[in-house]
C-alpha cells in the first residue's frame, strides 16, 4: 500500500465521505513550497488551486513566515483586541473603496451570513436577492440556487442542501446573473421587501456584463437596498482594492477572506459606518444591535500574515505580473485546445478563470451549464496526471509561478487536449 493509500484508508474511517468536504479526497497533500505542492506519495504538482485562493504569493513566502514566526512567540490568540488586527483593519480601510470600518470573522461563509443579517438589521426588511449560481458560503440563504439541477422559474429558490426550512426559501428572490431586465422586473415586484442584493462581482468565473454592476448600484441606491459584494475570492486578487477597484463600482458592504489572512483562517465584513454601527449597541441601541463574536476573530497570527501579504502585494507591479501570468496561461489553453478542435470558452479574469467546453457564450449559471462536464473532468484528470493541480471549475494563478512552471503547464495542456474527445 502506498503512503497516500494508507492515509486515504484512515480518512475513510473517521471522516464522512473520506474527506473534509472540500477538495477531492483521493489526494492527500503533504507539503507546499512556492508554486508547487507534493502529495503523500511525493508526486509533485504545479499548484493552480493554491488553497482555493488564499496563497496568492505562493506557499511559504519567507517574509510571511518570518512575520508569523515573530508573532508566535508573543501569543497565538487572545479573544481581545490586538495591535496586528487593528493595523490590518487600517490597511483594509485604505485599500477597499467601501471600507470605513471592519469587523473580523474566521471564515468567508460566516462573513456572508453576518453581512445578510446586518442588511436586515439596517433596513428592517427580510428578503434577500441573490443570483443563480452565486456562491456565498454555507448558510441557509447561501445554499439556495447555488448549483440547482432543477431549472426553476425565477425568482423561485431551489435548496442545495437538506436541512433548510421552507421558510428560508420564501425569503429569497433568485435572479439570473447579468440579466438586467429580469433583475429590474423582480425589484419592481419585491423591492420594498428586499434588504440586500448579494453578488459576486465576478460570479465564480463569469464576468459582469458591461453596466450590470453599475445598474445594481443605482437600483439599490434608489430603492434603499443594501448592495453587498462578496469579495471573498476577488478581494485583493482582481486588483489591490478588489473588484470594486477593478470595476469602478462601490457597494455598501463587502465581505473579504482568503488573501487577507495570508493562508490563515481570517475573514471580514467591511462597509460604511452607518451600516457598521449596528455592531455597536451604544450607537444604535438594543433593538438594532447585531451581536457578533468569535473565539478566533482578529487572530493575531492571521493578522500579521495578512499585513505582510498585503505589503508585498503593494510592491513591484505585483498585479501586472499576476495578469501577465494569467494571460500566458489563457493563451496556452486556447492554443492547445484549438489545435485539437475543441469548442471552448476561456471564462473569467486574467487573475481567475477556467475553460468551459461549450460554443455558447457564458454569461450566467445556465449558460455555464452548457459546458461538457465529462470532457472537463477528463481534461482536469489528465492535467493532474501530468503534474498540474487545479480545481474542477477554477484556475488560480499565483505570483510564485515561474517560467519553468509555465513550460510544464503548456506541455500538460497539450497532452490533455490530445487525450479528450
Amino acid at each position: 500500500m502506498t503512503n497516500q493509500a494508507h492515509w486515504i484508508k484512515r480518512a475513510q474511517q473517521v471522516l464522512p465521505a473520506g474527506g473534509f468536504g472540500n477538495f477531492d479526497h483521493n489526494i492527500i497533500i503533504k507539503k507546499g513550497e512556492g508554486s508547487r505542492v507534493w502529495d503523500e506519495d511525493d508526486n509533485e504538482y504545479v499548484d493552480y488551486l493554491i488553497g482555493s485562493g488564499p496563497m496568492l504569493l505562493g506557499h511559504g513566502h519567507p517574509e510571511v513566515l518570518d512575520a508569523v514566526q515573530s508573532q508566535l512567540g508573543k501569543g497565538l490568540t487572545f479573544f481581545a483586541n490586538n495591535a496586528a488586527g487593528i493595523e490590518l483593519a487600517e490597511d483594509i480601510c485604505l485599500a477597499v473603496p467601501c471600507a470605513e470600518q471592519v469587523r473580523y470573522l474566521t471564515s468567508g461563509g460566516e462573513a456572508d451570513m453576518y453581512a445578510l443579517r446586518l442588511a436586515r438589521a439596517f433596513t428592517g426588511r427580510t428578503k434577500i436577492m441573490k443570483f443563480e449560481g452565486g456562491y456565498h458560503g454555507m448558510s441557509a440563504e447561501a445554499q439556495m440556487s447555488l448549483a440547482p439541477e432543477l431549472r426553476a422559474n425565477f425568482p423561485q429558490a431551489v435548496p442545495d442542501s437538506a436541512g433548510i426550512p421552507d421558510s428560508v426559501k420564501n425569503e429569497m428572490v433568485i435572479a439570473p446573473f447579468n440579466d438586467a431586465d429580469t433583475m429590474k422586473s423582480l425589484l419592481d415586484e419585491y423591492g420594498p421587501d428586499i434588504a440586500a442584493i448579494i453578488v459576486e462581482p465576478l460570479q465564480r468565473v463569469v464576468p459582469p456584463a458591461p453596466g450590470f454592476l453599475e445598474l445594481l448600484r443605482s437600483e439599490c441606491t434608489a430603492r434603499g437596498i443594501v448592495l453587498i459584494f462578496d469579495e471573498i475570492v476577488t478581494g485583493f486578487r482582481l486588483a489591490y482594492g478588489g473588484a470594486q477597484e477593478a470595476y469602478g463600482v462601490t457597494p455598501d458592504l463587502c465581505t473579504l477572506g482568503k488573501i487577507i489572512g495570508g493562508g490563515f483562517p481570517l475573514a471580514a465584513i467591511a462597509g460604511n459606518k452607518d451600516l457598521m454601527n449596528h455592531f455597536d449597541k451604544a450607537v444604535v441601541g438594543k433593538d438594532k444591535f447585531l451581536m457578533q463574536l468569535g473565539t478566533l476573530s482578529g487572530n493575531p497570527v492571521a493578522a500579521v500574515a495578512g499585513i505582510k501579504t498585503m505589503e508585498i502585494l503593494r510592491r513591484d507591479n505585483a498585479y501586472t505580473k499576476l495578469a501577465d501570468i494569467g494571460e500566458s496561461l489563457q493563451n496556452m489553453l486556447s492554443v492547445g485546445l484549438e489545435e485539437h478542435g475543441h469548442a471552448h470558452q476561456i471564462v473569467g479574469d486574467k487573475t481567475l478563470f477556467d475553460v468551459v467546453f461549450t460554443e455558447t457564450d457564458v454569461t450566467d449559471y445556465r449558460s455555464w451549464c452548457t459546458g461538457d462536464q465529462t470532457k472537463n473532468a477528463l481534461f482536469n484528470q489528465v492535467l493532474r496526471q501530468n503534474g498540474i493541480f487545479k480545481s474542477p471549475g477554477k484556475l488560480y494563478p499565483c505570483l510564485a509561478i515561474t517560467d519553468e512552471d509555465l513550460a510544464k503547464t503548456k506541455n500538460a495542456i497539450a497532452i490533455a487536449a490530445s487525450a479528450i474527445t
